[in-house]
């Protein structure tokens, strides 16, 4: 029905529905639901409970970061310590909001309404709230993005709760496998999306890297591995356009 209905007269519930539609037509709703499935089974071997497991779900919303929190206090870490580290993980999303919501307010939105979108952003409802919105006339487009990120989020709750039931029967080498579809869809989709050189070049540094500082066991190595790429990325960039 909401595919049918012209988008000039989309109303905002019509809006959040196609939201939700386009999200169960996304790669990344399989993607999300394999993630989880292996959270689930994780957070259960380290000793949370099913309710714990899923409002960590629904309130960090960002599958590294829930790994690095039950791992880091089913470790034995202090919630400080955790909180810090989750904290870190996450400002890898602040680039994102910026990018996104500045796209679908309007003079009318309030910064409260702004919320629930930029909560539900994570690398999968970035990027296809990117692909999609410029379909969606501006003052519905929030009530999309809200729609797209609800239609992730529910198969990722339910994929928790299946993992956590199978954990007792998913082997520990499949459970790692699952976690590590995320990483493998969100690098896909980033070498698809990398048009400019720029955005090339930080891609290919950044596979260079990371490994590197990982073996030399740097501290934060994946956070300066990033920044270390986005600036030789920038700086190649800055000297080609010197050149021309």
């Amino acid at each position: 029905m909401t595919d049918t209905q012209p988008i000039e007269r989309m109303t905002s519930a019509a809006a959040f529905c196609r939201g939700a539609v386009e999200a169960g037509r996304s790669v990344f709703v399989y993607v999300l639901f394999g993630t989880f499935i292996g959270y689930g089974a994780l957070a259960h071997d380290l000793g949370f409970t099913i309710s714990w497991s899923l409002t960590s779900t629904a309130l960090i919303w960002a599958g590294p970061a829930q790994v690095i929190v039950v791992s880091a206090l089913g470790a034995g870490s202090t919630l400080v310590q955790a909180a810090v580290a989750v904290a870190l993980s996450g400002i890898r999303l602040m680039p994102m909001v910026v990018a996104l919501l500045p796209m679908v307010k309007t003079p009318k939105t309030r910064s409260w309404q702004l919320l629930a979108s930029a909560h539900f952003i994570a690398v999968s409802m970035w990027v296809e709230s990117f692909r999609l919105i410029p379909q969606i006339p501006r003052e519905r487009r929030l009530a999309f993005c809200n729609g797209l990120g609800a239609g992730l989020m529910v198969p990722a709750l339910v994929a928790t709760a299946i993992g956590y039931a199978l954990a007792a029967r998913l082997p520990t080498v499949l459970g790692a496998a699952v976690l590590f579809i995320t990483p493998i869809a969100f690098l896909a989709s980033t070498a698809r999306n990398s048009r400019l050189l720029v955005d090339k070049l930080a891609l290919v540094f950044g596979l260079v890297l990371a490994p590197v500082f990982a073996y030399a066991q740097v501290e934060l190595d994946m956070l300066l591995a990033g920044v270390t790429a986005g600036t030789l990325a920038y700086g190649c960039h800055r000297f080609r356009e010197a050149m021309r």
